[in-house]
């Protein structure tokens, strides 16, 4: 081809590319102000009911994907047992000598140009004269090296935060005040009030200087952030915050609500995942939706103070899913199970052979499993699958560890060097698309129509269909109708992906994504 030919072919792709980017902005920038001006009617009620305490019912049918909350934080913050962060825009930082800090107050931060100085979504004037005034920024590093310690710096900014605004924002401290706190219920609990009495209330009255502040008072908030607090982030800069409505949201394991945060101002979106009927309870999950009951009911219950009993944590097999079954070591035919998944201390049995297992041992392998997992790399390809094959026999087809693995692998088959998708053998493609078949199945009874997980599994699925039935048709092994059945699935994958990844915020990895399944449609002259 003539090189001007060739370089007016490339312009010309490229506008066209241009074209369905910035028409895909477009629409979404329609769409965003449709949405806008629908939720001031609030399609929504708040009800109180002795179980869910104050929650949110549905005033009329909602359709998948209307966005019924849109608001900035009250208050933003480290998470619990955070690493270090940068104060102003949540980033990691590394407590080392040559870190860069605040001029005024010492404190770590990543750099004199960070967009979060002196903002309130960030490290404030206030904040900054709290840290300086009780040398606290020094007293931080003096700290590097002791893990627990530096935690609890960090685990005390944002409940500081909160204190000092009863002085400086008076309004929305008052906001923040009329959210639960399950401060009775945290008092039996000894061991949890304990913690609290000595590394947080003692700790700010003593060393950072809130001693008008009574323990009751600072009790109260730290009630309220384990109850109500969202945990939010783009890519690494993670943080947790508190919205003025949106924690009215009753829990359910398996939601109807999916939500996002937008990765500039850290404002939460929060939309129906599927149709919502008329005086239908608006849920979201509390917990991890890809973890097993037993795990999933004991971490509400520390941090949240209830014990969940919905429809899936009723149901042995989840749903259907089998989330949580086990390989039965004996008879090696059926699955281990609870016989009563609402009792954490249940037996665990064998459908078949009547092996029986206390829910003590299960807790403790499932704690090695985890720690097995854990200590393998994200991006270790050749770990993950070993992981996988050493607990084939151990762990049910849908265990949430085995989805969790499979998962990783969905995203790094194709992006990591030495496994990208063009280059890859055909049985790692295979493998790939096994493992996105694998996870849809389950996300699709959990999590099902516009949630961030379908949608980003969907965008994985249709480039290993794509790649596979490329390789297979110029080998001869397919022949053309098997190929146009296979673009078919593939236009269907990236028009889901394109119609749930639209929906996250602007500049977000996940909307990235969906503007690239819009392009990739456009490409294919689908719609």
């Amino acid at each position: 081809m003539p090189a001007r030919k060739q370089k007016n072919k490339k312009k010309q792709h490229h506008q066209t590319a241009q074209s369905s980017y910035t028409n895909t902005l477009s629409k979404v920038e329609e769409n965003a102000k449709s949405s806008d001006a629908a939720i001031k009617q609030l399609p929504y009620r708040v009800e109180k009911s002795a179980i869910l305490g104050r929650h949110l019912v549905a005033d009329r049918d909602l359709k998948a994907g209307e966005l019924l909350i849109k608001e900035e934080p009250l208050a933003i913050g480290p998470c619990v047992s955070a690493d270090a962060v940068c104060l102003g825009c949540y980033m990691p930082i590394e407590l080392l000598a040559t870190q860069y800090r605040c001029a005024s107050c010492k404190w770590p931060i990543c750099g004199p140009q960070c967009r979060g100085l002196h903002q309130s979504t960030g490290h404030t004037t206030q904040e900054c004269e709290l840290l300086r005034k009780h040398n606290l920024g020094t007293a931080l590093t003096t700290a590097y090296g002791n893990v627990d310690l530096v935690k609890n710096y960090y685990e005390l900014i944002m409940i500081a935060r909160i204190l000092l605004m009863k002085q400086h924002s008076p309004d929305k401290y008052a906001d923040i005040l009329q959210m639960e706190s399950h401060t009775e219920l945290r008092k039996s609990n000894s061991e949890l009030w304990k913690y609290y009495e000595e590394n947080v209330v003692q700790r700010l009255q003593r060393d950072w200087g809130m001693h008008a502040l009574t323990a009751d008072e600072i009790h109260t908030v730290c009630g309220i952030l384990d109850v109500n607090c969202f945990e939010i982030g783009q890519n690494f800069a993670k943080a947790r915050s508190l919205y003025k409505s949106a924690y009215l949201l009753a829990h359910d394991c398996c939601p109807n609500t999916a939500h996002s945060d937008d990765p500039q101002t850290y404002a939460i979106n929060l939309r129906t995942s599927r149709p919502i009927q008329k005086d239908e309870v608006i849920t979201l999950s509390y917990a991890y939706t890809l973890q097993g009951t037993l795990k999933r009911r004991d971490f509400m219950y520390a941090g949240k103070l209830f014990w969940c009993c919905c429809q899936r944590c009723s149901d042995p097999k989840e749903l259907g899913t089998d989330c949580s079954a086990l390989v039965c070591p004996i008879c090696k035919e059926a699955s281990v199970r609870s016989t009563a998944p609402l009792n954490q201390d249940a037996e665990w049995k064998c459908a078949h052979c009547d092996y029986t297992l206390q829910a003590k041992y299960i807790v403790k392998l499932l704690d090695a499993i985890n720690f097995n997992l854990e200590a393998i790399d994200a991006h270790n390809v050749k770990g993950l699958e070993g992981f996988l094959k050493k607990y084939e026999h151990v762990l049910g087809r849908n265990h949430y560890f085995i989805l969790s693995a499979k998962y990783s692998l969905c995203q790094i088959y194709g992006r990591t060097k030495g496994y990208l998708l063009h280059s890859m053998p055909l049985g790692d493609v295979e493998k790939k698309e096994s493992y996105c078949r694998d996870f849809l199945q389950v996300i699709n009874v959990l999590e099902p129509n516009l949630t961030r997980l379908r949608g980003l599994i969907l965008y994985e699925l249709h480039g290993a269909i794509m790649m596979r039935s490329q390789r297979l048709m110029l080998a001869g092994k397919i022949n053309e109708a098997d190929f146009k059945r296979n673009m078919k699935e593939v236009v269907k994958c990236l028009q889901e992906s394109r119609q749930i990844l639209l929906l996250e915020p602007v500049g977000s990895t996940e909307h990235e994504m969906g503007v690239a399944a819009a392009t990739a449609l456009q490409q294919m002259g689908a719609n």
